[in-house]
């Protein structure tokens, strides 16, 4: 799926007042009245780039030490193992199975495989899936950063398209509401367990992620731009542009809503359950 950066915390997690696990609600509980079934998940997962990209959520559990005011080494190869039983891949996929059985109607998944099947589509996924492994790839920042500084000197219309994908597919505004709600819980979670002393309550906890708001929009908006340029500088303009055009279409667009909604629980839900196991670590050093 594009943007793979949307499936990281971004600078360590830089809130949302419920009002992303609301809009997961309303899906549960709000059945397509012809559910896709379970293989057909499966299969649509595949050929879109979904299953790649749940897998990249464990990538995100090396920024969760640095919340707590620590980091990954402070707690010795525990960690590690803990990580990987938490941010188990086989269990996140059958979590988004689980919802996605009961929320995503045959007309979005076959309106969506569709066009990921095409050839152009395909193309798509594999520059995406290959752009999850570069992530944390310096050279590949680099570049990206490169191409954007290139794109802007030229006033290319390849900076507005990909600003106009990134809205087609749910926006920097619900990606902040996410990740402000992922932090808060994972903080609110490891306090319960006796991770950490917070020193303010929830109220005051959302009131400072509120604050961090404005740096986290120009990291994030500069994040995605870079990773965009990157990921899609071997394709034409007119590509692009037919990429984006199919990313505004309604079918299209309910597709993203609810894999928005899909993802980013299940990153919640693994990093509150990070935050229990937390409490039988023994870190190296005082945090």
């Amino acid at each position: 799926m594009p943007q793979s950066s949307r499936l990281r915390l971004v600078a360590a997690l830089f809130h949302g007042v419920g009002a992303l696990l609301l809009a997961f609600a309303c899906l549960l509980v709000s059945l397509p009245a012809q559910a896709a079934d379970r293989d057909q998940i499966k299969a649509f997962l595949e050929v879109t780039g979904f299953d790649v990209a749940l897998d990249s959520i464990a990538q995100s559990a090396t920024d969760a030490p640095k919340m707590l005011g620590a980091e990954a080494g402070d707690f010795g190869l525990e960690w590690e193992q803990l990580t990987e039983e938490v941010f188990d891949t086989a269990v996140m996929q059958e979590m988004a199975l689980d919802i996605l059985e009961q929320t995503l109607s045959t007309d979005a998944l076959f309106h969506a495989a569709e066009f990921y099947a095409s050839d152009l589509g395909q193309r798509l996924v594999q520059a995406e899936n290959a752009m999850h492994s570069d992530l944390d790839s310096t050279a590949a920042r680099e570049e990206g950063e490169r191409l954007v500084a290139e794109l802007v000197a030229q006033d290319n219309p390849r900076i507005a398209l990909y600003q106009d994908m990134n809205s087609a597919i749910g926006g920097t505004d619900t990606a902040i509401r996410a990740v402000q709600e992922i932090q808060f819980r994972f903080l609110m979670a490891a306090s319960a367990a006796g991770v950490i002393e917070m020193q303010i309550d929830a109220e005051a906890l959302r009131a400072l992620m509120k604050a961090q708001e404005g740096d986290m929009r120009r990291s994030m908006e500069a994040s995605n731009l870079t990773n965009s340029a990157y990921t899609y500088r071997d394709f034409s303009v007119q590509e692009v542009e037919t990429y984006v055009d199919a990313l505004k279409q309604p079918l299209m667009q309910e597709v993203y809503e609810l894999l928005n909604a899909v993802q980013y629980e299940i990153q919640a839900n693994r990093f509150e359950e990070l935050a229990h196991r937390m409490r039988g670590l023994q870190p190296v050093q005082d945090l």
